[in-house]
């Protein structure tokens, strides 16, 4: 990197300690790690969107599979449930899955005309019925076990980590299933297809309790290895002994190791991504895929795949995407479907490639540190700022509704932050080589 890019990490550092300073260092390590977090998922956008200039709108969605892969991996298994029909509920997915197949196998091999359509229209309407005679019993039996604090078949009880790549795979496959379908299509298409995709993503996870017990969220998530409680910490004579040394409160000096561990391990896993982001985009298939970005129908003259290396990229994309989802969901110990919404999972992943630099996996790691912060600091001190702003305003319904509006100060800032990188930076801060 250069002294420019180099100056503008710095800078960016800067902010983070200058929060640690000036407000606290548990709010400065809280929004590095939803940054370092938000810049694994701008790494994988900007795959998508910077090397082959694919428009995914569905990021929410494959986040959110990633966080359930950490319930299917890391939640206590619910014997109770799995007793009351939760076989029931694995066979009825299976069926369902063999109706697919078979559905698939007659469109293929069968020629096309009305019998081909009789038969696709038998084996669908037959195997649905058939599907929910099995599935629904089931479902309703596992969601009447101790619906106040269960209502679910639970997980495999495996440490948290092992689900971050499940979360990536889990979103892979969401990938080629959408891919498979608007791949080849005009770019609006798999935008419409990723919008309506990640929204059905969030509404499963919000209404079939048996899976993740829907709104009413799975808590008590177990934390990756190797980031302890802070309890364990607090009731740890030698770490109460280390604290007291350096004149630490053991309640603030257990939170603030937690968070630094956190960020180290988040640390860890986004220089990995950037490493082999690296290695990929400076080989000669990160060149075939630039060179089919700029213009596909040179490429395709020259023999090469376009759909396919387009389906390829976007299926990586999003395994970045949903190893991040999995990642955020182990440091939350929880899956909250409520919380997922494209303001946060969609557009400021994209405001961050924008302004990072779309291209440049330096670029997207720059945005996502940056907004990041902003996005939680203005959230922060929005309150006050607005305080000080009105602070000469008679008493009255319009100072009251400034000061009560100021959290949404974020998105004024954003927006601006974005008018002004486009008018004076319009490839990014860190433009493509």
């Amino acid at each position: 990197m250069n002294m420019r890019n180099l100056f503008l990490f710095a800078l960016v550092a800067v902010l983070y300690l200058g929060t640690g300073f000036f407000q606290s260092w548990n709010l400065a390590l809280n929004i590095l790690n939803l940054g370092l977090l938000s810049a694994i998922m701008a790494l994988g956008v900007n795959m998508q969107w910077g090397y082959a200039g694919l428009f995914n709108t569905g990021i929410m969605g494959f986040a959110a599979l990633g966080g359930l892969a950490v319930v299917l991996v890391a939640a206590p298994p619910e014997p109770e449930g799995w007793a009351a029909g939760g076989w029931g509920i694995m066979a009825g997915l299976a069926f369902g899955i063999a109706v697919i197949v078979a559905a698939t196998q007659v469109y293929q091999r069968m020629r096309k005309g009305a019998l081909r359509n009789l038969a696709l229209f038998v084996v669908i309407t037959v195997g649905f019925f058939a599907y929910r005679a099995l599935f629904d019993p089931s479902v309703a039996a596992v969601e009447a076990v101790n619906p106040a604090t269960a209502g679910n078949i639970g997980g495999l009880g495996l440490p948290s980590i092992l689900s971050w790549p499940l979360g990536g795979v889990l979103a892979a496959v969401a990938a080629w299933a959408i891919g498979k379908v608007s791949l080849g299509l005009r770019s609006d298409y798999l935008a419409i297809a990723t919008l309506g995709i990640a929204e059905i993503v969030i509404i499963v996870l919000k209404n079939e309790d048996w899976l993740a017990r829907g709104v009413k969220n799975m808590i008590g998530l177990p934390r990756p290895w190797p980031v302890p409680y802070e309890v364990d910490l607090q009731q740890s004579a030698g770490f109460l002994e280390w604290a007291a040394g350096y004149g630490f409160d053991p309640v603030s000096a257990s939170t603030i190791v937690v968070k630094l561990l956190y960020a180290a391990l988040f640390s860890v896993v986004l220089l990995a991504v950037i490493w082999l982001s690296e290695r990929a985009l400076n080989s000669p298939w990160g060149r075939m895929m630039r060179a089919i970005r700029d213009n596909e129908v040179a490429a395709a003259a020259m023999g090469k795949d376009v759909t396919g290396r387009h389906l390829q990229i976007f299926v990586i994309g999003s395994a970045v995407v949903g190893f991040a989802g999995a990642m955020m969901t182990s440091m939350d110990g929880q899956l909250t479907p409520g919380t997922y919404n494209p303001l946060r999972f969609t557009f400021l992943i994209w405001v961050m490639v924008i302004v990072g630099g779309s291209g440049n996996n330096w670029g997207a790691v720059l945005g996502g540190l940056l907004i990041g912060w902003l996005w939680l600091i203005v959230e922060s001190v929005g309150p006050g700022v607005m305080s000080v702003i009105t602070s000469a305003m008679s008493e009255g319904a319009l100072k009251s509704h400034l000061i009560d509006s100021a959290p949404h100060m974020r998105l004024l800032t954003l927006g601006v932050i974005l008018l002004l990188v486009l008018r004076f930076s319009p490839r990014g801060l860190i433009p493509e080589k």
